[in-house]
């Protein structure tokens, strides 16, 4: 008989969303973030969230050489902190210091931020908590969230796997940029504290945690009264505040200034001394935080590996002379920072030497 042999053909439909890529998620996002990214917006700002790019009008009647600076980073494994205790609240502060802060210490001022965030299954609710985070950020900084982008990619990335990638524009006078060479014998060494690890070690912290079976959920007698995560997710501190009240208002003279992120006090402070010089870190100069005693002591971890990987407390090092120690302290006290002189720059190799203590 006719047709009593043909075989069935079931055809198969496929979508962009049947993929792993949901289209109306990605536009509810974007609804979701459109008024804390606009919150930051200037009259410099000519751009929306409906445009293909950030439009930003540069204003340079103050500058007479300007020179543009840029920063780019993210959060790195203290993402995976986050996502295991699903809290993004503050992480978006993380990813903006950690690009802001750098360009800091050539002295520029930011302009403009940018963010990239790359998950494997897109979240709304999730990526409303984290562009808000990064929006208020900006606004203490007063920067703009001129755009970004948000990427989902099944297979690239697990169904919860989330990262981030910022972006930093700033713009500094050529007669102002901090470098090296400002940096003279018998200058003192000035630490800002930081709030805690910041964002960098984390991958060594992890491994603590693992291999001591301690419990994120959990309060210890060293975690200050606060569940293991919420310590450890105290996000990075903005330093903007207090280096733009000394370059821009009090024009203070700064002759280094260092992030203290990878690579700790001694490859940071290092990239800002003349090789003829050395940093010399006073012994017992400042109150070192618990948490890294605690990590310390757990891990059995070398005291210049501490050093090298961590903050110690310090998260910026400030270069100057030591007639403007006075007018710094002041101003610290103003904008509510904790400063300390933890140290001098002497005759040397370009060395950065820690006292034992």
């Amino acid at each position: 008989m006719p047709g009593k042999n043909k075989a069935s053909v079931n055809i198969r439909k496929y979508s962009y969303k049947k993929s792993g890529v949901d289209l109306d998620k990605a536009s509810k996002a974007i609804d979701l973030i459109k008024e804390s990214v606009s919150s930051t917006f200037s009259n410099n700002v000519l751009n929306d969230l409906s445009s293909f790019s950030g439009l930003f009008k540069l204003d340079l009647a103050k500058y007479r050489n300007p020179i543009l600076a840029s920063s780019t980073d993210g959060v790195g494994t203290k993402m995976l902190i986050a996502k295991e205790v699903n809290n993004y609240r503050f992480i978006g502060q993380d990813l903006v210091a950690m690009c802001i802060n750098d360009i800091l210490c050539s002295g520029a001022m930011p302009l403009f931020f940018l963010d990239y965030i790359a998950c494997g299954k897109l979240q709304p609710s999730k990526i409303k908590i984290i562009v808000e985070s990064i929006a208020a950020s900006c606004r203490k900084c007063r920067t703009a969230l001129i755009g970004g982008e948000t990427a989902e990619m099944p297979d690239m990335y697990g169904r919860d796997d989330i990262d981030l990638a910022g972006f930093v524009v700033g713009l500094v006078d050529g007669s102002d940029i901090i470098k090296r060479d400002l940096v003279n014998k018998n200058d003192i060494i000035v630490g800002i504290s930081s709030s805690g690890i910041h964002s960098n070690g984390f991958s060594l912290v992890r491994k603590i945690i693992d291999d001591k079976k301690l419990d994120l959920g959990k309060k210890y007698k060293w975690t200050e009264n606060k569940v293991l995560s919420d310590l450890l997710l105290t996000p990075t501190k903005l330093y903007f505040k207090i280096i733009y009240e000394i370059l821009v208002k009090s024009k203070i003279k700064i002759h280094g200034i260092a992030h203290i992120t990878g690579g700790g006090f001694y490859e940071n402070i290092k990239r800002v001394i003349p090789s003829n010089l050395d940093a010399v870190i006073g012994k017992g100069s400042w109150q070192i935080p618990h948490i890294f005693k605690v990590l310390q002591e757990m891990g059995n971890i070398s005291r210049i590996e501490m050093f090298r990987v961590f903050n110690m407390g310090i998260g910026m090092v400030l270069i100057a002379s030591p007639d403007d120690f006075y007018d710094i302290s002041s101003i610290a006290s103003e904008t509510g920072e904790d400063i300390y002189k933890i140290g001098r720059i002497a005759s040397g190799s370009g060395n950065v030497i820690i006292a034992k203590g």
